[in-house]
């Protein structure tokens, strides 16, 4: 049985058709386990090249797919980042709680792509090109300085613990989002995610609000000490 035609575009280009293809082989099975060749056949594209003459290889595909959702993810965050913003210049902030304004102004542009399945689809790469030791994009790629998640790690910093901030706790936030609106996504459509995304929400400021304990901080300064301990020069051959 062969997969169906996403939903949010009809294909217009060989391009537009290998990028729904791998969209949607890379949702429904990871990463890795699609081959650039089966994006070919499942286009129906034929040049067997064709994903490499168009994209270079499977890092310009996720790039690709990225910049068909991220736009959208990062307008609505700089939107919900300059009301956070107006409102602490202004003293106006009725929530009291700013931790969370700014938990919910990472998780809420990303929960809105829940609601189409193109969407979906790209929750669910976007969560497993974090959660991967072998980066498939630069580093930079993910945290330009003109992002919005780079803004919101700034706005972020402050209201930490110096230890936490120490110990990755924000990009520990944006993992955890991200995974479980992959997870989320995965177990769709719902009729109804404003109650997943408000507890999302609720324990990604947990996460970033929760006490270092004394035993963390020891064992973060153990692991410190050892890093800037020089290293032994080596004897060479007896």
């Amino acid at each position: 049985m062969s997969d169906p035609a996403p939903a949010h575009a009809a294909p217009s280009s060989t391009r537009e058709r290998l990028l729904d293809a791998a969209q949607r082989l890379y949702a429904r099975r990871g990463l890795d386990a699609v081959s650039l060749r089966e994006i070919n056949q499942a286009a129906g594209a034929r040049n067997a090249t064709a994903v490499q003459y168009h994209f270079g290889g499977r890092a310009g595909i996720v790039r690709a797919i990225f910049a068909r959702y991220l736009p959208d993810v990062e307008a609505r965050r700089h939107a919900l980042l300059d009301a956070y913003e107006s409102s602490e210049s202004s003293g106006t902030d009725a929530s009291g709680d700013r931790v969370r304004t700014l938990a919910g102004a990472l998780v809420r542009p990303l929960a809105a792509r829940l609601a189409d399945p193109g969407g979906r689809e790209f929750l669910q790469i976007w969560a497993a090109v974090l959660d991967r030791p072998d980066p498939i994009l630069p580093p930079g790629d993910l945290d330009d300085p003109i992002s919005s998640v780079h803004r919101w790690r700034a706005l972020v910093l402050p209201l930490l613990e110096e230890d936490a901030v120490r110990l990755h706790r924000r990009f520990t936030a944006l993992l955890y989002a991200s995974i479980e609106l992959g997870r989320r996504a995965r177990s769709g459509p719902h009729t109804d995610d404003r109650l997943f995304t408000s507890y999302l929400i609720d324990v990604v400021t947990a996460i970033l609000t929760a006490p270092v304990s004394d035993e963390t901080r020891r064992l973060a300064a153990e692991r410190d000490a050892a890093r800037r301990a020089p290293t032994p020069p080596d004897p060479g051959p007896r």
